[in-house]
């Protein structure tokens, strides 16, 4: 399959997953978040071909750990917002403030899982375009946990606004 097929079929998913779990609901971070979806697949549709090559060498080793962090704050927040958030219908419609685990630490395991995977896939093959699409990534990313700060505020009131002078953003005790 060729780079513009895959992306326009990926893209495609984005919009309808995007439009069904965020905008549908009113929850507007999700026009921000198909941007970070849209860079990253755009990076891995770039870069897949040199996925296993020099797996070893200095950037992929960095690569490997931020996937490895991705695969764990993707796999560690879903689970705690499935479990401990009681969502209502839809996975982001929590009910309950989730602090514990991950969220202990930073307020969005999942954000920091795409801004690591944007990372990590970007180090596989470092040029002009790919570092383009991993600023787009890490700003997409930021600008979501932003306008879903807003969001949570409105959702949980002080509650939350106590929570984030707790906890950092994406690394705990640095950002």
């Amino acid at each position: 399959m060729s780079f513009w097929a895959a992306f326009v079929m990926g893209t495609a998913a984005f919009i309808i997953i995007s439009w069904q779990f965020s905008i549908k609901a009113r929850r507007y971070h999700g026009i921000a978040r198909f941007f970070a979806f849209e860079s990253i697949l755009a990076l891995f549709l770039l870069n897949v071909r040199f996925w296993f090559k020099e797996p070893l060498s200095f950037l992929h080793i960095f690569s490997w750990i931020f996937l490895t962090a991705s695969l764990f704050l993707a796999i560690q927040g879903a689970y705690l917002l499935g479990k401990l958030g009681r969502p209502e219908g839809q996975f982001e419609n929590t009910t309950r403030l989730v602090v514990r685990g991950a969220y202990k630490f930073i307020r969005h395991p999942l954000y920091g899982s795409l801004a690591f995977l944007g990372l990590g896939i970007f180090l596989k093959r470092v040029m002009s375009l790919t570092l383009i699409l991993a600023f787009i990534d890490l700003a997409a990313v930021y600008l979501t946990a932003r306008i879903e700060e807003k969001e949570m505020l409105a959702r949980f009131g002080g509650e939350y606004a106590v929570y984030m002078t707790k906890t950092k953003m994406f690394i705990p005790f640095l950002i």
